[in-house]
């Protein structure tokens, strides 16, 4: 990844890989977790912890293999009293129903069971092998592979399963390292288990859903993918995206019914959009909720902590952060409204200011229902405009407005007549010399 950052904590859809693979387990049924990490990667055990409490984290010391690896988790498994499945941090888009469907192979008798997946291009992939009454029989790591071996296309993803603790521990206990790398192949235990007369299976899976991300390129290919699903998702719920390749998702965005967006929003990550809303084109939006029957932008950017209220209108260049816009308020143009309540109903006027910030600390305006802020006008918080008040275009407001009262603050209009003509004159004049 050339990267400071640890590959399975890049982010895919708002949500580390890791987290990905850790909620797809859960989401399956899984319920207890292991993290194997290698040296200096504290932070992967940290990010894992901070995921899944209940996890644990152990150390891999010396990089020898991913039967290694397990080893090096098996103060864990050996106490488990179900199956053991061995994930990687980096298949972010595996999925819960690939996972049910191997624990139901192993429900159904299995010993071990594989995911494979066709591959158009298998260079790089172990080679699931098969008998002749077509058992899996062996994986074949491709620097161990014959010419007639590298021509097949089941490939092996990884993620392999096992009946029961005792079924693992017996298998690593005899996995040696006689290959090209000298490495302890975890993918070796297929083939001691067939020698052992153990049942050995393959749960197959479409190729996107296991695909390994080792680069910044299959991070964006990896991001692709997942957004297509998760655009299809919030299509196949009865969402409306204009132009679904230019929104993008994160991986809890919650969208209600008849919602439509527009070209070109992007949505980070903790943001509800209730049914009816419209999300018109170029918003961002991040940690924020949306009410039914809301309307968003264009070009507008929701913070973390804004919430809308039924059929609130905020419209283009406006940057709502941590307020609340009640029911039916508007906030339509060129408006920054930040650590604020907007009472139901009111309208603020284009280039509205809500000076929340001192230097060192934040502040609320309190704005009441139906109250009209005119434009371009400052509220100095902390300050608190009453219900029904009106605010005259273009005010400095730094105290307490009354219920139904007009604030008016601004210098004196002064007209000087003539004055406009003799400047032009003397510009002339001079222009001329």
């Amino acid at each position: 990844m050339k990267s400071d950052l640890p590959k399975v904590l890049h982010r895919l859809a708002g949500a580390p890989m890791l987290a990905h693979v850790l909620r797809a387990a859960a989401a399956a049924g899984i319920s207890r977790a292991s993290l194997v990490v290698g040296p200096g990667m504290e932070a992967v055990g940290e990010a894992g912890l901070a995921l899944n409490p209940q996890a644990d984290a152990f150390v891999q010391a010396d990089q020898l293999g991913t039967a290694d690896a397990v080893k090096a988790a098996s103060p864990a498994f050996e106490t488990a009293k179900g199956p053991v499945i061995v994930l990687y941090g980096d298949t972010p888009l595996l999925r819960a129903e690939t996972l049910k469907a191997v624990l139901g192979e192993l429900d159904a008798g299995a010993d071990l069971v594989v995911i494979g997946f066709e591959a158009q291009d298998p260079t790089g992939y172990g080679r699931l092998l098969f008998d002749s009454h077509g058992r899996l029989s062996g994986i074949r790591e491709e620097k161990d592979a014959s010419a007639a071996e590298r021509a097949l296309t089941l490939c092996n993803s990884g993620i392999m399963a096992f009946r029961t603790a005792a079924t693992l521990s017996g298998l690593l206990a005899r996995i040696g390292n006689d290959n090209a790398k000298q490495e302890y192949y975890l993918t070796d235990a297929v083939a001691l288990a067939r020698a052992d007369d153990l049942t050995a299976r393959v749960v197959l899976s479409n190729a996107e859903d296991v695909v390994g991300v080792n680069s910044r390129a299959e991070l964006a290919t990896a991001e692709s993918l997942m957004q297509r699903r998760l655009r299809t998702a919030a299509m196949d719920n009865g969402a409306t995206l204009v132009s679904p390749d230019t929104v993008f998702f994160s991986y809890d965005t919650g969208i209600g019914r008849d919602v439509t967006i527009e070209p070109n929003v992007v949505i980070g990550p903790g943001v509800t959009i209730e049914d009816g809303a419209t999300i018109r084109a170029f918003c961002h939006i991040e940690q924020a909720s949306i009410g039914p029957g809301a309307s968003i932008g264009p070009f507008a950017r929701l913070r973390p902590g804004a919430a809308l209220a039924k059929n609130a209108h905020v419209g283009n260049f406006v940057e709502i952060k941590n307020a609340q816009v009640h029911e039916g308020a508007k906030v339509n143009h060129l408006t920054y409204i930040g650590d604020a309540s907007v009472g139901a109903k009111a309208n603020i006027g284009a280039g509205t200011i809500t000076c929340n910030y001192d230097g060192s600390a934040k502040h609320r305006t309190e704005i009441g229902a139906g109250a009209f802020i005119g434009s371009n006008s400052s509220l100095v918080a902390p300050v608190t405009i009453g219900d029904g008040a009106y605010i005259g275009s273009g005010s400095v407001i730094t105290k307490d407005v009354p219920a139904d009262a007009l604030a008016v603050s601004r210098a004196p209009q002064e007209e000087r007549a003539g004055w406009a003509a003799k400047v032009r004159a003397r510009r002339n004049r001079d222009k001329a010399k």
